[in-house]
This record gives structure tokens, sequence and C-alpha cells, in this order.
């Protein structure tokens, strides 16, 4: 689907956290960040669960040169990949928070 199209469902019954997560997905692709990152940030607060949404989030707010709200963001995301059983999203993060921090 277009960005035209997915921007349209928000608001509507079809609002969820994996089209706030798509509609992340073509604004950062675009240079937009700072809409990309308020997607997201609805994203987790709609499904907290969401991984893939916490872990785009953290790398949203990295290249928009956030690198303190990138790590909470994928603290956060290791956290509830573990409660979730999702090994390869923690493993995933875990990665991402070291590179970080060796940036630092």
């Amino acid at each position: 689907m277009n960005y035209e199209t997915l921007l349209k469902m928000v608001g509507t019954s079809r609002d969820s956290a994996m089209l706030r997560y798509t509609l992340a997905r073509h604004l950062s692709d675009s240079g937009k960040l700072a809409e990309a990152q308020s997607q997201l940030e609805t994203a987790v607060e709609m499904n907290p669960g969401y991984t893939a949404a916490w872990k785009e989030l953290g790398k949203v707010r990295d290249q928009a040169g956030n690198p303190s709200g990138a790590a909470q963001a994928w603290q956060r995301g290791v956290e509830i990949s573990q409660e979730n059983g999702d090994v390869q999203a923690a493993k995933e993060m875990t990665v991402f928070l070291k590179r970080l921090q060796r940036k630092s």
C-alpha cells in the first residue's frame, strides 16, 4: 500500500500499531524522522509488546541524533522481547545498544 492510503486509515477502525509502524517506515525512508518517531511512539503506546516498533523507534531516534532516546527505546525493546520470548529481536537490539555505546 502507498503512504496516502495508509494515512487515510489513521483514526479509523483499521488504525493499529502495525499501521503506525508501516507509516513510520515510509516516513523514515523519506527522511521525515520526526514524523516517523511520532508514529512509532503511537505504535508502542497502542501495543507495548510490539518489539519491531521498539527496534525501529530506536533506529529512528539514533538517525535523528538522539542517542539517549535510541538507547531508551532499545533497552525497553530488549525487555519486551525477553518477556515475549523473541530472542532474535532481543539480540539485535542488544547489538544496537553496544554499537551506540561504542560511538559515545
